[in-house]
């Protein structure tokens, strides 16, 4: 938001020693909001500009390369680590260096200093240009030019200022025209003639900031400004030129001014240019021109920051804005005189951008050290294995995006190329920019909340809106293959079981299920009409993948005794029935789906009225499913109940469980040739359900589970793989949902 701003007073100008204090010239007061920002050309970057550390900001130019503070490896949780290095700009190795160099605005000139003494060093070459030692009560307060400066308090407690030149003694000179009370006295790099001096004098509980500027020639401090206290100035910086002083101002509303004195005439002009709430403004001088923008745009985490471009306005008419940046980070003068910013454009990316002006005047930035880094959100990096098995690892499947920004907002879709069916997951600020999940092989489902997801084609995008605004929404796509083995009760193959119900008219409906991991529910994801007219048949069983196709197949028998087949499409419907034979009704029980012999084939058990229990071994042949009888046991007539539920005591092979007439359940253990280990009492109270069905895995913990059908309720028992104890303790299962428990059969 732009907030207006009503015009100011003209600033409070005192300039001491040989300048008099002027009262003419009014203030030129901004526009109320900012003026339409109109684009400048930025120069396309050179094959051959110089490389800046990734990571990095500036806060330094020297005549032949940067300085620069570079982000490293965490140290501690306190976050990352630093460190200093020069980068020379023709593109040469960095040089790591120590913190506590500035530049000084001089050639390769820096500063640096310790607790009793500084130094200038070429930073290209390394030579020492000139050491001083601090006298008795001297602090270190900065360097400009080819001199160092420090701070002494006289015998009569007066503030004093001495410039260490090439040629001065180790006393120094002792510059003019500083206050005898001033306080928190900095000399940084101005102009090719004058430092910047920043001092405050206090009165009682008033504080007056000043800022100076000091003529290194003369040694005295030929200008100053009285400026607002620095908690009103905030992270602003003060920028000069041999024509002109500027700075940024705040309210407490965010408001910005941006002040630009006139050096000659002392005339100020206020421009009201926007809010920043951070108070982080750099401002800079180009020619006729003024630059600002906030230092925080890129890093913007909640919305676009008003200022985050950096904008030149024209001195002239006060009014003519240029966009020079998307954003600002630092930025340092050149000795030159030019404006060197790190940041970056949307076009070019992140980098070291000169700032100058070109034929006509009007300022221009142009890329001379590139980072590599893109301003714009950027996919880094992805992990997306290029075939997924939906069955591995409880069908969790961890995916990864790298982003080159945290502060973004977004989502990742999954999409199954031939049914259209997808998942959708959404991020806000992801951590370091990494967007990771797992995927649990399910897929969105708009009435039931998730389905369990289908083996194909797949393919991915991620949608990535920049919350600083810097750029279009990153939009990347890519591709994967899902697979997974067919079970036997999953009809339309999508991971998850399937329970058929065949109501009192004769319909025959197949729900599937959906395990709510959150809740510990088994849940219905879908709920189709597989036919009417099963009221044929007096039992119909789950019997896995009988005829060779990948899907699940069912048997029926009809009242005549006849078996039939129905091959599963793999999309939840079936074929057309095919006859196995007659004479099946000699047969009391049928229990179908398991692998009972470790051939890889689900096999077919069946009791008789005398209590024969019968092998019938699956061939995998689609005309003739199963193998001539074998018979495997007697005494089974005291069963009124078999259900096949493949293995869920430990062992390689299919299992069984029996309930007996008194209702108490059993479990007999395959030993994979088709018999099976002396039983194994579950538990009592099983007659309460008209129904036990060996579902399959249901909740995806790579253990088949046993699912439960009676005029009370559903539930599901999650199997254990312990022989002693086959399953857990019931969970309530709301499957099928919302249908009458009269149901004449359920598979």
């Amino acid at each position: 938001m732009i907030h207006a701003r009503p015009a100011r007073r003209r600033l409070v100008v005192s300039v001491v020693t040989v300048l008099a204090v002027t009262a003419g010239g009014g203030a030129l007061a901004g526009p109320a909001v900012a003026a339409p920002v109109v684009e400048a050309a930025h120069a396309s970057a050179a094959a051959d500009v110089a490389p800046f550390p990734v990571k990095s900001t500036l806060f330094g130019a020297t005549a032949t390369g940067f300085l620069a503070s570079v982000e490293g490896p965490p140290m501690d949780e306190s976050g990352p680590s630093y460190t200093a290095h020069w980068v020379p700009a023709d593109g040469s190795a960095a040089k790591e260096i120590g913190f506590g160099y500035s530049s000084t605005g001089s050639g390769n000139l820096v500063a640096s200093h310790g607790t009793t003494g500084a130094t200038l060093t070429d930073i290209a070459t390394g030579a020492k240009f000139r050491s001083i030692s601090f006298g008795t009560g001297h602090t270190y307060a900065g360097a400009a030019g080819k001199a160092l400066f420090t701070t002494v308090l006289n015998d009569n407690g007066d503030r004093l200022i001495h410039m260490y030149s090439a040629t001065s003694a180790w006393t120094g000179k002792m510059t003019t025209g500083l206050p005898g009370d001033a306080t928190g006295v900095t000399v940084k790099p101005g102009t090719a003639t004058h430092a910047l001096v920043t001092y405050a004098t206090v009165s009682g509980t008033d504080v007056q900031k000043y800022v100076g500027l000091l003529d290194l020639t003369a040694n005295a401090i030929t200008e100053s400004y009285a400026v607002p206290p620095a908690s009103d100035t905030g992270k602003s910086n003060f920028a000069v030129s041999a024509t002109h002083l500027a700075w940024a101002e705040y309210e407490a509303d965010g408001a910005v001014t941006v002040m630009v004195v006139d050096r000659a005439t002392k005339d100020v002009q206020e421009f009201a240019v926007g809010s920043a709430w951070r108070k982080d403004i750099e401002v800079g001088l180009v020619g006729d021109w003024v630059t600002y923008g906030t230092r925080s745009g890129l890093s913007a985490d909640i919305e676009p920051e008003p200022l985050a471009a950096l904008t030149a306005r024209s001195l002239k008419d006060g009014t003519t804005t240029r966009k020079l940046l998307d954003h600002t980070l630092t930025a340092a003068v050149a000795p030159d005189g030019t404006q060197m910013v790190r940041g970056g454009t949307v076009e070019q990316g992140e980098g070291v951008y000169r700032i100058a002006a070109g034929v006509d005047g009007t300022p221009a930035a142009t890329l001379v050290a590139s980072s590599g880094e893109s301003t714009k959100v950027a996919l880094l990096g992805s992990k997306v294995p290029s075939t997924i098995d939906l069955d591995a690892n409880g069908g969790r499947t961890p995916i990864e995006f790298t982003l080159s920004r945290y502060n973004v907002r977004g989502t990742v879709t999954l999409r199954h190329a031939a049914t259209g069916k997808v998942y959708v997951t959404g991020f806000v600020q992801p951590e370091n920019g990494v967007v990771r999940f797992d995927w649990t092989a399910d897929l969105d489902n708009d009435v039931y909340g998730a389905e369990g997801a289908l083996p194909g084609a797949y393919t991915w995008e991620i949608s990535a809106e920049p919350m600083n605004g810097l750029g279009q929404t990153l939009k990347e796509t890519g591709s994967f293959t899902a697979t997974r083995k067919a079970a036997p009760h999953d009809f339309d193959d999508n991971g998850s079981p399937d329970v058929l119900v065949r109501d009192t008219a004769g319909k025959l409906w197949r729900t599937d299920t959906h395990y709510d991991d959150t809740n510990k529910q088994l849940r219905p994801a879908e709920q189709t009409l597989v036919g009417s007219g099963w009221n044929m048949f007096n039992q119909i069983e789950a019997a896995g993948n009988i005829a060779g196709s990948p899907a699940g197949d069912l048997v029926a028998r009809d009242t005549t005794g006849v078996l039939y087949h129905y091959l599963g499409k793999g999309d939840g419907t079936f074929a057309s029935r095919v006859k196995i034979g007659p004479g099946w009704q000699i047969y009391n029980k049928i229990a179908a789906g398991s692998d009972l012999n470790g051939d890889g084939k689900a096999d077919l058990l069946a009791t008789d009225t005398a209590g024969g229990l019968y092998l019938y071994k699956g061939t995998g042949s689609a005309t003739s499913p199963y193998a001539a009888r074998v018979k495997v046991g007697t005494g089974w007539g005291i069963f009124n109940q078999l259900t096949a539920v493949g293995n869920i005591a430990g062992t390689a092979a299919g299992d069984l469980v029996a309930r007996d007439t008194s209702g108490v359940l059993w479990l007999y253990q395959g030993r994979g040739d088709g018999t099976f280990a002396p039983r194994t009492r579950i538990g009592s109270g099983w007659n309460a359900y008209t129904h036990l069905v060996g579902v399959g895995d249901a909740n995806r913990d790579g253990r088949p589970d046993l699912y439960a059908y009676g005029p009370d309720g559903t539930y599901l028992y999650k199997g254990t793989g312990n022989a002693t104890s086959p399953f857990g303790s019931k969970e309530w299962a709301d499957v099928p949902h919302d249908m009458p428990r009269t149901h004449t059969s359920v598979v």
